[in-house]
C-alpha cells in the first residue's frame, strides 16, 4: 500500500513493516502504465490461487509484486508531475494518473487477499474442495543453479506441448517479465510463475529445483 505525504514534494512508501525511499528514474509514462496493468492482472490470478489452494509461496509472490506496483505508481506520478508544464498539460495527464491510481488499488486488493493466507485466516473447506477440481493451477518456483532449465530459451523447452505448462511471469531481481517471449533465457535464481495442469506444474517445479533432470518429449 502506498503512503503519500506531500510537504513540498516528498514521497515515501510503506513496504509492509519498513519504509524505503524510491529513487526517481525517467521512464515513459506509457511503459509504466502498461507494466502496472500487466502486474495487477497477474496479481489477481496469483492472489485467488493463493487463497483457494492455501499457498504461502503464491501469497508471498503477490506481496513482492505489490511492492513493484507501488514503485511504478511513484515513478508514474513523478513523471506526470514533471511533464506538466501548464494547466493544459496537467489536465491531459489527469486521465493517466486516475487509471494508474485505480490499478494501484487493484494491486492493493490482491495484497489483501494474499494476507488471508499469510495470516492463516483461510477459507471454508467447501470452497477449497470446489476449486480443487480446477483443471489449471498456478505455481511459483525459483530456479536452482543445477536445474536443466537454466540457460535455455522458453521456446526450445516446448513446455506447453510437453507438459501442458505456460510460463506467465519471471521475476529477476527488481525486473518482472510478464508473458515472457519464446526467446527469453531462463537464468539461475529466476522466480517463475507458471500455469498448467496439476501434474504438469508439479513436474515443472521438480525441473526448476533440479530434482528432475530430464524433460520428456
Amino acid at each position: 500500500m502506498v503512503v503519500r505525504c506531500v510537504c513540498g514534494v516528498f514521497w515515501e512508501f510503506c513496504w509492509m513493516t519498513r519504509f524505503e525511499k524510491i529513487k526517481y528514474k525517467p521512464v515513459p509514462v506509457r511503459d509504466l502504465l502498461i507494466e502496472m496493468k500487466d502486474l495487477s492482472e497477474l496479481m489477481i490470478d496469483l492472489a485467488y490461487s493463493a487463497a483457494l489452494f492455501n499457498s504461502r509461496l503464491l501469497a508471498e509472490e503477490v506481496i513482492e509484486l505489490e511492492k513493484r506496483v507501488d514503485t511504478l505508481a511513484y515513478l508514474l506520478d513523478m513523471s506526470a508531475m514533471m511533464a506538466a508544464r501548464d494547466a493544459e498539460d496537467a489536465e491531459s495527464l489527469l486521465g493517466v494518473t486516475v487509471v494508474a491510481a485505480a490499478t494501484d488499488k487493484i494491486s492493493d486488493a490482491a495484497g489483501d487477499i494474499a494476507a488471508i493466507v499469510l495470516r492463516g485466516i483461510g477459507i471454508h473447506p467447501i470452497v477449497l474442495e470446489a476449486f480443487g477440481r480446477m483443471e489449471e493451477r498456478l505455481i511459483r518456483v525459483q530456479t536452482k543453479p543445477h536445474s536443466i532449465l537454466v540457460g535455455k530459451r522458453l521456446g526450445e523447452l516446448e513446455l506447453a506441448s510437453k507438459m501442458g505448462v505456460d510460463v506467465i511471469a519471471i521475476r529477476r531481481d527488481e525486473e518482472v517479465i510478464v508473458n515472457p517471449k519464446k526467446d527469453e533465457v531462463i537464468k539461475k535464481g529466476d522466480i517463475i510463475t507458471a500455469r498448467g495442469a496439476p501434474g504438469g506444474v508439479e513436474e515443472f517445479e521438480k525441473l526448476a529445483e533440479g530434482a528432475m533432470q530430464t524433460l520428456e518429449s
